[in-house]
């Protein structure tokens, strides 16, 4: 196996010091009490789709600072409340379609899949960012935490909590958080932000560690704030400080949920040791599975973990205490667990 970053021993002891700001908490306690006030006005269209005992919903709802957010949301059609998982995608993508998330629905979740705002799908952008940019969305306000473009992203993503729960099917109680890249990079962010998920599972997660993706990654997106600061060196230490409020290397310490991870050790977008290294900060139950041979992808045989854990955290009768089969959930106290699948 060619060793893309650091050889696996070394990345098991990988343990970099947080950049945070000493005020990133109030950053974003303020933050979150101004979205707060923000009106949600869920608002929702029925779409036919050909599967019983399904009901399919374009909704939508009110992100930060007046961008209207849109997704789908899928729930089983027999008036049972049921427990809610929120999907968010990859960079540049979307939110997909139904089709996506009927093995999910039918099981039993409420799913709502969110657009992430001025990407590929149904969801504007309604802000403005001062000064240049490199293109892509990396660098778009990236002179301060205030004007950054991920603000109003991390915000319209907890807020997908409250358009999820404020449906009559959805369980309040019971929700959880995943997506790949970009969108494992939000499950982590939001889970650090808000109390509610019950689980969170992101894969091959982006927005971890920013300083060391950027040294490391020559690839996109990592590459867009390279290109920027190439060209703009004297924003240098600017940029990064905008960035320290983004990154889920500082965040992850406040996720109390439980956490299934995936990390690819030839992913040359998100580096494994940026994957390590906001890992090894969750202070929760968690479990990395490691993919020798695996790049920037969401791996199949993943799958399956993905729903027993949500079946151990959101399903199971007695899920507030713990799992009633023979899985047994991993302890905080125990030294963190990494896995290579067989």
């Amino acid at each position: 196996m060619p060793i893309i970053d650091m050889a696996r021993a070394e990345l098991e002891r990988y343990r970099p010091s947080p950049s945070a700001e000493p005020d990133l908490a109030s950053f974003w306690e303020r933050t979150l009490a101004e979205a707060a006030r923000q009106p949600l006005d869920v608002q929702v269209e029925s779409v036919e789709f050909p599967v019983d005992n399904l009901s399919v919903y374009r909704l939508s709802y009110g992100g930060w600072q007046g961008t209207r957010v849109v997704g789908w949301f899928l729930s089983r059609a027999d008036g049972s409340r049921q427990p809610g998982l929120v999907f968010y995608h990859g960079y540049s993508g979307h939110k997909g379609w139904p089709f996506d998330y009927l093995g999910w629905a039918l099981q039993g979740y409420a799913v709502l899949a969110v657009d992430v705002r001025g990407q590929a799908g149904d969801t504007a952008d309604a802000a403005s960012y001062p000064g240049g940019h490199a293109v892509g969305c990396m660098t778009m306000g990236i002179e301060s935490p205030e004007a950054y473009y991920y603000r109003g992203v991390y915000v319209d993503s907890v807020r997908a909590l409250d358009a999820l729960a404020s449906r009559p099917e959805a369980d309040p109680d019971r929700l959880g958080v995943l997506g790949v890249s970009q969108g494992g990079g939000l499950a982590l962010a939001v889970a650090a932000l808000d109390a509610r998920p019950k689980v969170a599972m992101p894969e091959v997660p982006f927005l971890c560690h920013f300083p060391r993706a950027v040294e490391v990654s020559d690839k996109l997106p990592y590459q867009e704030i390279a290109t920027f600061l190439h060209r703009r060196p004297e924003y240098t230490e600017r940029a990064f400080r905008t960035l320290s409020y983004f990154d889920n290397l500082n965040l992850a310490d406040r996720i109390r949920c439980p956490v299934l991870m995936t990390v690819g050790l030839q992913d040359l977008i998100c580096p494994p040791s940026t994957v390590y290294g906001v890992y090894h900060r969750i202070d929760a139950p968690k479990e990395l599975r490691v993919y020798p041979y695996g790049a920037h992808e969401a791996f199949p045989t993943h799958a399956e973990h993905k729903l027993r854990w949500a079946r151990r955290y959101l399903m199971q009768a007695d899920w507030k205490t713990g799992p009633t089969d023979d899985s047994r959930p991993i302890q905080s106290s125990t030294p963190a667990r990494s896995t290579t699948p067989t």
